[in-house]
């Protein structure tokens, strides 16, 4: 993360830029406000410590001209005078803090950790695209030796700079290991923002990744920077590359190549200063030799690769992963940890989890919540219960051993509804979790095959 200072005097700018960078921050100083104004027409920061008393411009009329420019950077105000009038007019102004100099440094590094924590919270909920906290999201298990290497190239590929391309089936844990990746990273101070692709419109995901200027569109009230802006000296992690369109995967080349961004309706560049992570459940090879993803984009994401493997490819790890989560979803719910028979383990370890870790989180939940007294058994999961019937009957099948006819009945047992579900979600594997493919398979439509998922919980 970048501060911009704004101060004439000297030995201001030199101690703090030199006690911001001790602290993990790179800085920028500017001795003039008109420095200060071509500054921040080219590049987005994190904060702007701005001295009150200045020459020909003060930090009143310099906080004027960056609330008029849309500039929505928080701003800390310093000042060698007390006077509580400057205080309360800097802060109707727009500012987020003021300090009397001279400040303890670490009340000064406390407050604006503070508002920049604020800021970044603001544009994030702006976007609607805050995620869970990754406390609250099952930890990749690491006893398979796929898994092992997989953590061994996360510790690789952490501390640098470069993009990582990660992929695998839906449900496998890309956005854990993006947050994996931030959190081991240098920027593990800054934001991590994700973004699903494939649930926004092309031109909403334009305006969200890159901003707009005012009037770009109807509705656009005011300057309003975008999500690689508001991730300056973060991560941005986009899921579902595979689904951004042409015309976008352009623009996002640009910042690949550049570290620029324009906003939408805007003529001038402002850098930005963020980490890229994309992902995907789908083949990009394919994809390029269909003319269908860019190929320079594909090279630019594909520095560093990462492949997680399915769940049914690490069932060693599935009772770990169970004890897990039924703990979370415990605490979420406020009950006892049950008792999981024998029975009940030994099908959810056969079960091939099209959905992977996220279908187990599922199951799981529903189990918890409908299951009777304190234990739950292979009954309280019927789509994995008829599924492990089926699968006993062929084994016994490819065996040489025919099944009779109480054992071909096995094989359909369940309600429609469990037919239904096995239908969806072998469709689903087939299409690696693309959505759009499985609903033109099924002969249904995309709003429907999303409404199926979410009702058996396969999302």
């Amino acid at each position: 993360m970048t501060v911009l200072i704004i101060d004439d005097e000297k030995n201001i700018r030199e101690s703090l830029s030199k006690l911001l960078e001790m602290d993990g921050f790179s800085a920028e100083a500017a001795d003039h406000p008109v420095l200060a104004q071509e500054m921040l027409e080219a590049k987005t920061y994190a904060c702007i410590l701005l001295d009150l008393r200045m020459p020909d411009i003060d930090g009143l009329e310099m906080l004027d001209w960056i609330k008029q420019r849309g500039i929505q950077t928080p701003v800390m105000m310093m000042s060698a005078h007390g006077d509580i009038q400057d205080a309360v007019s800097a802060l109707h102004k727009g500012a987020m803090d003021y300090l009397v100099k001279p400040f303890d440094i670490d009340e000064l590094l406390i407050r604006m950790k503070r508002i920049i924590e604020a800021h970044q919270t603001s544009l994030r909920l702006r976007a609607g695209i805050i995620a869970a906290e990754s406390s609250g999201t099952p930890t990749l298990q690491l006893r398979n030796p796929g898994m092992l290497e997989l953590q061994r190239i996360i510790n690789k590929a952490a501390p640098t700079e470069s993009t990582v391309l990660i992929t695998g089936e839906s449900g496998t844990g890309k956005e854990i290991t993006a947050r994996k990746l931030h959190d081991l990273s240098t920027r593990k101070k800054g934001c991590f923002i994700p973004v699903n692709i494939a649930g926004i419109s092309e031109q909403l995901l334009e305006s969200e990744l890159f901003g707009y200027e005012k009037g770009a569109f109807t509705g656009a009230e005011k300057q309003t920077p975008g999500i690689f802006e508001a991730a300056e000296g973060g991560t941005v992690f986009l899921d579902e590359i595979g689904e951004m369109s042409i015309n976008l995967q352009a623009k996002l080349l640009r910042v690949l190549q550049e570290r620029k961004i324009r906003r939408v309706g805007g003529v001038h560049e402002v850098a930005v200063d963020v980490r890229i992570l994309a992902a995907t459940n789908r083949d990009l090879e394919t994809m390029v030799s269909r003319e269908q993803f860019r190929e320079d984009l594909f090279y630019r994401l594909n520095v560093l690769r990462i492949s997680i493997p399915p769940l049914r490819e690490r069932r060693e790890e599935i009772p770990e992963l169970i004890g897990n989560i039924i703990a979370k979803i415990c605490r979420k719910l406020g009950r006892p940890h049950p008792d999981l028979s024998d029975e009940a383990l030994a099908a959810l370890k056969a079960y091939d989890y099209p959905g992977n870790i996220r279908e187990l989180e599922n199951l799981l939940e529903r189990a918890l919540i409908l299951c009777e007294g304190n234990s739950i058994g292979l009954a309280d999961f019927p789509g994995i219960a008829s599924a492990s019937r089926k699968h006993s009957s062929t084994k016994q099948y490819r065996n040489g051993h025919p099944p009779g006819d109480g054992e071909m009945n096995s094989i359909f047992d369940g309600s429609m509804k469990d037919i239904e579900r096995r239908a969806l979600s072998a469709v689903l594997a087939k299409h690696m979790g693309n959505r759009s493919r499985s609903a033109e398979q099924l002969g249904i439509s995309r709003k429907t095959l999303i409404s199926k998922i979410k009702e058996y919980g396969l999302d």
